[in-house]
């Protein structure tokens, strides 16, 4: 029985507000699969991104830049199929967004009809805020995402933390503010230092999430993979490893590969008679 058939409500971008008004902490994960959907519905994780880090986690791209509007559509819907109770965000893509209003509505209308999902997320700060305004008018709700923003990763020099001097910090502030006017429900901060996030967090009345933004912000959002551990190697400080699945996986496998060329499996008990 799932939870949702045990009482459990799916969440909602008003819950969400709730949760931040009573000073509690929201979870959110990406997910990019209906297997992995699946085991998020029995735990209690708040939202599930599909995020365009996709584009590196499973389609092997350096980065983001790649994604397109159908790739995330794919992914959004297998998630959206077997997902439960937590509020489903879907990543608008690299220039699905910035070129104009009309072409904004259009992707973001795309995504919410072949996904199901609950919202869309789009980065950036004021540049943002006409197409994002016509997206809530049009009764799409939108995340907003400031700080390290990979889609802009070009212009940004890397993946380095962002709004460490005065000038950077104050830009950010006042993005998020132009953000929560536009009509944003909730906002990504990622890689930012933590006195910054939390004046953030203290600023704008609707939920913070952040992602190497301290422990200030309203709630956090990690990669799946990351999280369990998928890849060793990748260590950036904000990540924290919760299970060691890359070394369980490749155990398995070498036993499974072990076991089929020592003549082990498949034994009598897995053949039919």
């Amino acid at each position: 029985m799932s939870k949702l058939q045990t009482g459990s409500r799916k969440r909602s971008t008003t819950s969400l507000q709730l949760k931040k008004n009573a000073g509690e902490k929201l979870s959110m994960i990406t997910c990019y699969d209906s297997t992995f959907a699946k085991l998020i519905n029995k735990t209690d994780v708040d939202m599930v991104l599909v995020g365009d880090s996709l584009g590196n986690v499973m389609m092997g791209y350096k980065n983001t830049l790649s994604v397109t509007v159908e790739d995330m559509c794919r992914y959004g819907a297998s998630v959206a199929r077997a997902l439960e109770s937590a509020l489903l965000v879907v990543d608008m893509p690299f220039m699905s967004y910035n070129v104009s209003t009309p072409e904004t509505l259009k992707n973001a209308a795309q995504i919410v009809r072949e996904t199901g999902c609950q919202a869309v997320k789009m980065e950036g700060g004021l540049q943002i805020c006409e197409g994002l305004k016509a997206c809530v008018d049009a009764g799409i709700a939108v995340m907003g995402h400031l700080g390290l923003t990979p889609q802009s990763i070009n212009t940004l020099g890397g993946y380095k933390v962002q709004g460490r001097d005065e000038e950077a910090a104050e830009r950010i502030l006042s993005d998020a503010i132009a953000l929560e006017k536009a009509g944003a429900f909730s906002i990504v901060l990622e890689m930012v230092p933590s006195n910054l996030a939390k004046r953030v967090s203290e600023t704008v009345k609707i939920p913070v999430i952040g992602i190497g933004a301290g422990a200030e912000t309203d709630g956090q959002v990690l990669v799946l993979q990351d999280l369990l551990g998928m890849d060793s190697e990748f260590k950036p400080k904000f990540l924290k490893h919760y299970a060691n699945l890359g070394e369980v996986i490749i155990s398995a496998i070498s036993e499974y590969d072990n076991e089929v060329k020592t003549k082990v499996f498949p034994g009598e008990e897995n053949s039919f008679s």
